[in-house]
This record gives C-alpha cells, structure tokens and sequence, in this order.
C-alpha cells in the first residue's frame, strides 16, 4: 500500500463528501483567485472566498494532473518541485505528483530568488509548479535553472514561459495512470527548515510518506466527523503530516489563508473546527487577542473544538496553562519531529499526559528513542545528551550530500541534533539545540530553559536567548525580548525577574527587538547572532505601538 491509495479509497467510499474547503479573507486579491468555483461567502463571523473539492473531485485533479506530467514526459525518478502559497490546489498537485511516479518536491514559499535556485539545482528538478506570487522571484533567476524544462503556472497572467495549470489540467482524463510505484520508490525531498545554515535535500520514500498517516491517526484518533483547521505551510511537513490522519480518517480540512487571531477563531467557530495545531507565537496572539477583547469569545461557537496541539518548536508550560484556563475542555498535545523523521509524531506527549507539560513525551506509536553521549554511548537517565530516534518515518538520506547522510544515521538510528534529558518516568524534555548551546565560562547553558523561565513574565510575548562573543568568558547569554503590545518593560524588570535563575543561567545582556520566527515557528537564531553577535548592545527602555 501506499498514500495516494489511501485518497483513491476516500473517493470510492465517499465520493461526495467534502474533502477540502479554502477560505481566503474578502481583501485579498480576488485576481489571484484563478478557479472559477470560488464563491463569495457573507455569512458566520467573517466574510470571504471559499471553494470546495469533494473527495472524488480531489481524486480526479490529481489523476488528471498525474497525466499531464505523464504527457509532457515525466517519468519515475523525475523531480516535480511546487513552489505555492498554501492553496486548494496544492494537495492535489502533490498527490498528482506521486500517481505520476514521480518525486515531489515541496519549496519554502519564504524562499528568495538565490534560494529557490539553489534548492532546484540541488534536489535535480526538471519541472517547477510556481503561482503568482513567485514570478519576480523565479524570473530573476530563470537564467540559472538549466535542468528546469516544464513551467506550469497556477494562477492568472501567465508569463509566456509557463503552462497554465488551469488551462490544461482539465483537458486530460480523470483516471489513474498505470505507473507500478513499490512502497520502497523515492516519493519526496523535503528541505531543512535552514536555521543551521542553507537547507538540505531530504529523501523520503512511498513508504515513509504512509507511515506519516499511520503514526498521526494512532496518535490522536481522527473520525469521519472531524473538521481539522489547516493553517501552516503544506510545504512543510508538520502541518501536512498532521492532515494525512483527516485523509486516513476521509474527513473534512478547512485550508485557511492568513493567521490573524479573530479571523482563526471565527472560523473555527463557523466551520465547526474540533482540531486545531497551531505554532506558539499563533497560539500566544489568539490568547493576547481573547485578554485584550479583540475576540468575543460570548459571540462565538467552539463547542466542537476538542483538540488544540502544537509542535516544530518547544513549547512553553506557561503557554498551555494559560490556553487550559481558557479552554478546559480541550484536549491537548505536544508533537516533536523533525522533516529527516517525516515531520511529526517521532516522539509526543500524549492526550493523557497533560500533567507532563514541558515535556516533549515518549517515543511516538512505531518508534523508538535513545538519549547519547559525545562517545555514542546513551547516557544517564537525567543526564543531558544528543536525541536519537528510530521508526517508520527515518528519512532514506540525504540527498545527495553522503557526507551529511553518513553524520546524521546510524544502524538505522537518526541523530536529530537536539539536546535532551529523560526524566524518572521516562518522559523526554528538550534542553536545546545542539548548536545552540552557549559555553559560558566552560559551563553549558541551554537557551530553552531560560526562555521557558523567561516567558512567566507577563509583559514578555516572546523571547529568544543566544550567546554573544565575550572577551572573558568566550560567549555569554543575551536575551532577545520582544514586548507585548500596548506594554513597556525595562532592562531592570528583566533583572529582577530573572533572579528565579541561576547567576550563571541569568542573561548578561537584554535586548528589546522583534524576534524572528520562520514559517514553521522556529525562533531563527542564526540571523539573531549575524545581527547582535558581533555588535555593542544598549539595553533602552522600550514600548510597543
């Protein structure tokens, strides 16, 4: 068996139930909405464009799209790269790719022009699906991207170099190519989020890809009757993972363009949500709007909402508290992966385990965990080390880079460069990056623990903490603060809330900025050091507009 499988049986059982909604605020752009179907919606909370594909007609767009490629002479081993916003049509081309028998590649729609060059040069792409958003970015380019031989555009005003997605798609049957694909054939490279550096090419097979909806399902039970409320990018693999347990369970998935907090939570009210997984600065902004009252939670209907979980970065205890006090009832949980281990579901919480907040959980249904030390030995339980995990989901390689391959796996174990410990229940908690760690005056500091200390501090929003060069001690913590809105703070508030640490783990410079997060909501760490490492900082007070 593989994923498109499962699609094919959701549109033999229920042809006509809806598989897909997109939702897009009435200002955007309605030009850039190319299909026809989208209609114009007034009614709930929020007033927007939606259209909708029924799980036959989802088959079908990939059936038809699997045949287009074929047409234009694509053939197993070649390399579909999609470069678009998250959009109704992008799981269809996705699956279209795979029927195809080809491997699918998915781009970071944050990518600039050298980016996108660079990941289409590295992963061998051959044909590139790209929407209006991109044509500056894929233009400036275009010149270096000589293994690039099909452009199809999604989308209006089509630059003459493209095929329109639109224009053709419908023109080919909606019946499934015969293309032999084992379980074992290359399906997928996805990229590093690049926080460590350029991103790499990860190599995932047919096989790997379908365990991804096995672990989801078993690990929060979806149902026919579940709504699951989409809203990170489809590129990557967090928020795809988690929607392979709606195409496993055949239910409905609310694709929802932008992540301002009322306009979330009026949808989750008028669709009747009873999944969300959010990042937390999203799930941090829904709170600050609901304290502020910019949203009326009296007006809305959440009462089908059973199940709020984050992952792709740690979470703070503090956060979950404060969404508990709100929200109750609902189910909670944490979920840990990385793109090498398929995304998500590698190690988790657990619905159960609420009392265990702070921890990332226990190995995830099928995996297995271990925690090392630098001589490959795993460690005492407590003791600080490399986490290791091994299950279904263990990207194939690297692609490519054999050096970076032969690094990362060992006798099928993947080393996944975040520092944890283990506590007396065998529940793991994440220390930090591996790269991350500051070496201040030859002791180890771990970030995240002084970000998770940090964030009690009610006028703080988010925080980040890394080290900065100094001439003593080699490198010292400096705490990136970015203040909540309508608020002030100063570097003496700091100070003396950060007298609950440590002296050695109390940050030696405070800094008040915005804090940057990538797509998928990890704190971008890199370009703080570029920014703040090697310059003089003055701690000033400061106020949010």
């Amino acid at each position: 068996m593989i994923l498109t499988d499962l699609l094919e049986q959701n549109a033999q059982q229920w042809p006509g139930d809806t598989a897909l909604v997109e939702l897009n605020p009435i200002h955007d752009d309605a030009k850039n909405l190319a299909w026809q179907e989208y209609s114009l919606v007034e009614a709930g909370h929020s007033s927007h464009y939606r259209r909708e594909l029924t799980w036959r007609q989802f088959d079908d767009l990939a059936n038809r799209f699997a045949n287009m490629l074929r047409d234009k002479g694509v053939r197993q081993g070649d390399k579909v790269a999609i470069l678009l916003m998250n959009c109704i049509d992008w799981l269809p081309i996705y699956f279209g790719t795979l029927k195809s028998g080809a491997t699918v590649v998915p781009l970071n729609f944050r990518y600039t022009s050298e980016e996108i060059a660079y990941c289409l040069e590295l992963s061998d792409s051959s044909v590139l699906i790209f929407g209006s958003e991109f044509i500056e970015r894929v233009g400036a380019v275009k010149h270096e991207l000589a293994k690039i031989k099909e452009y199809i555009f999604v989308g209006m005003d089509i630059p003459d170099y493209a095929d329109s997605f639109e224009g053709m798609v419908g023109k080919f049957p909606a019946v499934k190519p015969e293309v032999d694909i084992q379980p074992d054939d290359d399906a997928a490279v996805y990229f590093s989020s690049g926080t460590t550096g350029f991103p790499k090419a990860i190599l995932h097979t047919q096989r790997t890809l379908l365990s991804g909806a096995d672990t989801e399902h078993a690990h929060h039970g979806q149902k026919k009757d579940d709504v699951f409320l989409l809203i990170p990018p489809l590129y990557h693999t967090g928020a795809k993972m988690h929607w392979f347990g709606s195409l496993k369970s055949g239910s409905r998935a609310v694709i929802l363009k932008g992540t301002d907090p009322k306009w979330v939570m009026d949808v989750a009210s008028d669709e009747k949500a009873t999944i969300v997984w959010l990042l937390v600065p999203w799930a941090q902004d829904i709170l600050d709007a609901i304290d502020r009252g910019a949203i009326d939670l009296g007006k809305l209907d959440l009462s089908k909402l059973r199940l709020m979980h984050i992952g792709a970065q740690p979470v703070p205890p503090s956060l979950v508290a404060r969404w508990k006090k709100i929200f109750p009832h609902h189910e909670y949980d944490t979920n840990y992966g990385l793109s090498e281990s398929l995304g998500p579901g590698a190690v988790h919480l657990g619905l159960e385990n609420i009392h265990k907040v702070g921890a990332i959980g226990k190995a995830g249904c099928g995996w297995e965990t271990k925690i090392i030390g630098t001589d490959g030995a795993e460690v005492e339980r407590g003791a600080v080390g490399e986490l290791a995990v091994k299950g279904p989901g263990v990207m194939k390689e690297y692609y490519r880079d054999p050096e970076a391959t032969a690094a990362a796996l060992h006798d099928g174990w993947l080393y996944t460069g975040d520092m944890a410990k283990e506590d007396e229940d065998g529940f793991i908690y994440l220390v930090d990056r591996k790269k991350d760690v500051i070496i201040t005056g030859g002791e180890n500091l771990y970030p995240v623990q002084i970000e998770d200390f940090l964030r009690g501090f009610d006028k703080i929003k988010d925080i980040a903490v890394i080290g900065v060069a100094d001439p003593r001690l080699g490198e010292i913590a400096a705490a990136i603060i970015e203040v909540k809105e309508g608020m002030s703070i100063t570097e003496a508030e700091v100070e003396e809330f950060a007298k609950g640490l440590p002296r050695y783990k109390r940050p030696r410079k405070i800094i008040f900025d915005k804090v940057p997060r990538n797509p998928t909501g990890k704190i971008e760490k890199p370009a703080l050091r570029k920014k703040f490492g090697a310059e003089s900082i003055v701690a000033k007070e400061t106020e949010t507009d």
